[in-house]
């Protein structure tokens, strides 16, 4: 059967890492590692070395399907195993260092990983952890240290001479597989092929997503063991990008590279740009002078915001979750952009954005999942995702995680506005529902920490005798600063509806969270499970 009049091209990882050696040999990819050492190599560089590697790794015996697991933070040779792995046919795994160590004996037994690339920082993990992984036949250390009998990375790949043809196969078959932290249960893993990888990466080239061009200079803070590091590798890869690495997040570090490198670019969670922001007041130095700065994981505070835009720089959220590869949409300027007051365009970029070509959003409601609600600005539901790098199921399941009519349930609750913005304000778990109305916790705790004295806030639905639940915020305080639940509530009052303020402000040391960084509210939940409410 004819394929049709145009050329059969398989959608595989090893054509973004040809194109990015081919057409931009020479752009830097630039790391600091944690001894405070500089290397550079460049786009022909990762190219040789993904070829040894790949050759390196068959010579190990490993075949195509095999799963190769990664223990490490941002640098040239984690990015070199990205294009070495599915290369040789194999399938990346990376690990997360944060997870607890009974989730990483779990998703390293279930992946069935065969090889187990690491760095030093986390010879501590891996000496632990060895016994409880029997699968793990070879063990290879990214930057041992002098001294060390490690095997190490460039030795084992420099023993090889890089004359390797790519290993050809469908472009349905998997490339990578990244487990969910898990809040509660075991992790799950969701396993991406190399066409839905391919089509997520052609997605980020967008100008409404990442906007990267030959100048665009990168230095992401989101790490590459975290939801395929928002798949900025390959698309930057696509486009031909500069890369600047850093294998610590300390902001001092991160400053001084961005200066001299002439970032232009950089990504990561909101915690990342308030330490930065504190370096440099701290120092009284002005923050970098970035392009963009993609901000993911959570909801970035207004004060945050608005500093960044006030330097200069397009701020956008990004939302998504690794059952989506994980991006589903992100924030820019719209249509009206050019007409909007700085506080609009604030607001607007204080929402989670856009869906970007590939994926499509509904939104459903919470009692009867049935009903699809309208894209009003005004109602709120589970938010459900489609389309070609959205998880259809998860690995070694039995079933589809999907409903009947195709939809992936995000976990999410979200606001669909007449222009495509999404809205997060809340998770379906953690939606506090009192007399019969639903309340966010999501908002009343990003309301919160915009207190001067608050510095992180947590709210939870305690159980009512008449409304069945009423909120309760926890607040951990600035250190050095004070303030009553009284000014709380009136600080308050005038950014959430009047029925929607916390029955009761508690003051605590300390908010639990997940390995991944994010409140946890089961522990919390757990931790005051013996709290009512008159």
């Amino acid at each position: 059967m004819s394929l049709g009049a145009m050329q059969d091209w398989t959608m595989r990882i090893s054509h973004v890492i040809d194109h990015a050696a081919r057409e931009a040999p020479t752009r830097e990819i630039v790391t600091r590692w944690a001894d405070g050492s500089e290397t550079r190599t460049n786009w022909a560089g990762i190219h040789r070395d993904a070829r040894k590697m790949a050759q390196a790794l068959q010579a190990l015996g490993l075949k195509p399907g095999d799963k190769v697991a990664s223990l490490a933070m941002n640098h040239s040779r984690h990015l070199v195993s990205w294009f070495g792995v599915a290369g040789m046919g194999g399938v990346l795994h990376t690990c997360n260092p944060r997870l607890f160590e009974e989730q990483l004996e779990y998703i390293v037994g279930h992946a069935e990983d065969k090889v187990m690339l690491y760095d030093a920082a986390f010879q501590p993990i891996i000496d632990k952890m060895r016994d409880q992984w029997p699968t793990v036949e070879h063990y290879i250390c990214f930057d041992p240290p002098e001294g060390s009998d490690a095997t190490a990375f460039e030795d084992w790949i420099g023993a090889q001479s890089g004359e390797f043809e790519w290993v050809a196969g469908d472009e349905r078959d998997p490339c990578m597989i990244c487990y969910t932290s898990g809040t509660t249960g075991n992790p799950k893993g969701v396993q991406y092929e190399h066409r839905s990888t391919v089509l997520h990466a052609l997605a980020g080239l967008q100008p409404s997503t990442f906007n990267f061009s030959a100048s665009s200079v990168m230095l992401p803070v989101v790490p590459m063991f975290h939801a395929a590091s928002w798949g900025l590798p390959y698309a930057g890869a696509m486009a031909g990008i500069k890369f600047v690495f850093s294998a610590v997040n300390d902001p001092a570090v991160l400053d001084e590279m961005m200066k001299k490198e002439g970032v232009t670019d950089s990504a990561g969670v909101p915690t990342v740009w308030l330490a930065h922001f504190q370096y440099c007041d701290a120092n009284d130095i002005e923050l970098p002078k970035l392009r963009a700065a993609t901000i993911g994981g959570s909801a970035a505070p207004r004060f945050m915001i608005e500093r960044l835009m006030k330097n200069g720089t397009r701020v956008q959220h990004a939302w998504g979750m690794t059952e989506t590869s994980p991006i589903g949409t992100v924030g820019g300027p719209t249509a009206d952009w050019d007409e909007m007051t700085f506080d609009q365009k604030v607001e607007k970029t204080m929402k989670q954005g856009r869906p970007i070509f590939g994926v499509e959003l509904r939104t459903v409601d919470l009692d009867d999942r049935t009903k699809v609600l309208p894209r009003d600005g005004e109602a709120s539901g589970a938010l459900q995702i489609r389309g070609p790098w959205v998880v259809k199921r998860y690995f070694k399941a039995e079933e589809d995680a999907l409903t009947a009519d195709g939809w992936f349930d995000t976990g999410d609750v979200a606001i669909l506005h007449p222009d495509g913005t999404m809205q997060i304000t809340d998770r379906t778990k953690d939606v506090i529902k009192s007399g019969g109305e639903w309340i966010s916790s999501v908002e009343l705790e990003n309301a919160a920490v915009g207190h001067p004295a608050v510095a992180e806030a947590a709210c939870v639905g305690m159980f009512h005798p008449k409304w069945d639940e009423r909120p309760v915020l926890f607040v951990v305080k600035k250190e050095g600063k004070d303030c009553t639940a009284e000014e709380v509530v009136n600080f308050l009052s005038d950014k959430v509806a009047k029925w929607w303020l916390p029955d009761a402000v508690e003051f605590v040391d300390d908010i639990p969270h997940t390995a991944t960084g994010k409140i946890s509210k089961k522990d919390l939940r757990d931790r005051f499970s013996d709290y009512t409410l008159a």
